[in-house]
């Protein structure tokens, strides 16, 4: 009776899990398979190619202070995520379209959702998060608003699924 009821929790997991999850995807397959393990996937998210297709996008920035300041989505606005507070946020329509992104999307994740609990009803997470909107070559600018190489890559584990453009782009 116990390896039933284990054999039917699994099954039902694994439908949950199954319905939950996004077929957003990343170019690098082992980078994908990260994400599906490490994301969530209870808001909804959006690849990098398809923010083009979203109109008057605002974007969000939830890493931290030091990581934005090394480089961000031109015109994003930082908000972090150990600080985070909805009262930071600047006065932005509920409905318009938002798309918020850390580095591989974990942390904006958890943002969105709060965003989402007070009323904010376009919230995207930026799949792959901006590891992946620099991979896809678009550009970044740091904190003086100049395009910029260099990404802050977290740590030296998280760096490892930034594409270099050339040596010793990701910094930590």
């Amino acid at each position: 009776m116990k390896n039933i009821i284990k054999i039917f929790v699994m099954g039902i997991t694994t439908l949950i899990v199954s319905c939950t999850r996004s077929d957003t995807q990343v170019k690098n397959p082992k980078f994908q398979k990260r994400l599906q393990w490490l994301l969530r996937h209870n808001v909804p998210e959006v690849a990098v190619p398809e923010t083009k297709q979203l109109n008057n996008v605002t974007y969000l920035d939830a890493r931290e202070k030091e990581e934005y300041d090394v480089s961000h989505i031109e015109d994003a606005i930082w908000v972090g995520y150990d600080d985070f507070e909805i009262s930071n946020i600047p006065d932005i329509d509920t409905s318009q379209n938002i798309v918020i992104y850390c580095s591989v999307g974990y942390r904006s994740e958890r943002v969105a959702n709060k965003l989402k609990d007070v009323g904010y009803t376009k919230v995207y997470n930026l799949y792959g998060g901006l590891f992946e909107w620099y991979n896809e070559g678009l550009p970044v600018v740091d904190n003086e608003k100049q395009l910029t190489d260099k990404i802050h890559g977290f740590n030296e584990n998280w760096s490892q699924w930034v594409n270099e453009r050339k040596k010793g782009d990701a910094v930590w």
